[in-house]
């Protein structure tokens, strides 16, 4: 399985290659999401020697999406490690080095492949410090591209947020802009407890503008707050990752049509900030979740009990609608794959749904 991805990320290189950028940054103001996350990598190590990273390719060949791109010629071979194809195996050692007081962060290629080392994250990594009353901490990072991508098939287009983010022990970020990937990368590294990162691989070669704080080395998000990325005051969009920008898109279009939408990025999936959701649907008294997993026990689901258990479900006007991927396998066809996987036009129409708007 794991020789696939490989396979899959050199024939897609030539893709990744039109959007990737050789500097650190575009410009004084813009950042790639895969250099934000190289120099969180990069001001981590520098600043902390036992922080190092493991991974299928991310030492000579720079990473298979080039996130570790120059961090092998500069810290060297037992700071930046190629591993066989076994996530099982380095997984199992990454956890280990953790619980002797390392920081590693091990990357898999895709997520995909994290479900040959599961056990080491929800069993090994997530309760050890509760089974050992408190006296060992397992601070280490399992970071990689999460969700689906462009044509790679079904068994490389799932979407596990909602796999780790229901285990306790485990927390779970889900960076959209350059800022959240520099800022919850960082502050996963140095967090004491395990910490999933679910990047998503189309956004690695995606510029967005970042202030002279996002650049420098002490900038650091906190884990578990959300933000407001855009203000509105008729409805509620909540999601993560690429999802973030679908909803933008979709309340950049209904913004001609009158009708404003406050848009959350949640960042952080566990612990989940159940306050900035719940703050804004008693503002807006609608809600949307968009998503691009599956729908059935999604963290789309997970908002709406969340919202009906608070007191913000006495504020809400009309039952609330999710955005998700469709409850398939993803295809191979490319035209399949987008039918499966949600697109502004669907969140605008459930926000008119949601309104009452023909």
């Amino acid at each position: 399985m794991a020789i696939s991805a490989t396979r899959i990320a050199k024939r897609l290189s030539g893709v990744l290659s039109q959007s990737f950028s050789t500097s650190r940054a575009a410009t004084a103001s813009q950042l790639t999401v895969r250099d934000a996350l190289n120099s969180a990598l990069d001001e981590e190590m520098e600043r902390d020697e036992t922080v190092f990273l493991m991974g299928e390719e991310v030492a000579q060949y720079d990473g298979a999406y080039k996130i570790s791109r120059g961090l092998w010629k500069k810290y060297g071979d037992k700071r930046v490690i190629d591993t066989p194809i076994t996530e099982s195996g380095f997984a199992g050692i990454a956890v280990g080095a953790a619980m002797g007081g390392l920081r590693p962060v091990c990357e898999f290629m895709t997520f995909n492949f994290s479900m040959q080392a599961i056990d080491h994250v929800v069993n090994s990594a997530s309760k050890t410090f509760y089974m050992s009353a408190g006296l060992i901490h397992v601070p280490i990072v399992f970071r990689g591209p999460n969700g689906a991508a462009a044509g790679v098939g079904a068994q490389h287009s799932q979407c596990f947020a909602s796999w780790y983010s229901q285990c306790p022990g485990l927390k779970v970020v889900s960076p959209y802009s350059s800022e959240d990937a520099k800022g919850l990368l960082k502050a996963a590294i140095r967090d004491p407890d395990p910490v999933v990162v679910l990047e998503n691989e189309l956004l690695y070669g995606t510029s967005f503008d970042v202030s002279d704080e996002v650049l420098s080395k002490d900038f650091v998000l906190p884990l578990g707050k959300a933000v407001v990325e855009r203000e509105g005051q008729h409805i509620t969009l909540v999601a993560h990752s690429r999802a973030v920008m679908l909803a933008l898109e979709a309340a950049t279009a209904l913004a001609g049509e009158g009708v404003e939408c406050e848009v959350i990025n949640l960042r952080s999936l566990r612990p989940l900030d159940e306050e900035t959701i719940v703050k804004s649907v008693i503002k807006t008294h609608n809600l949307v979740t968009v998503e691009q997993g599956w729908p059935q026990c999604g963290i789309g689901s997970e908002i709406c009990a969340r919202v009906v258990e608070s007191p913000a479900y006495h504020y809400l006007e009309s039952p609330v609608i999710r955005v998700t991927g469709v409850d398939v396998p993803m295809p191979y066809a490319k035209s399949l794959e987008i039918a499966c996987i949600p697109q502004p036009h669907d969140v605008i129409k459930a926000v008119k749904k949601v309104l009452k708007i023909k």
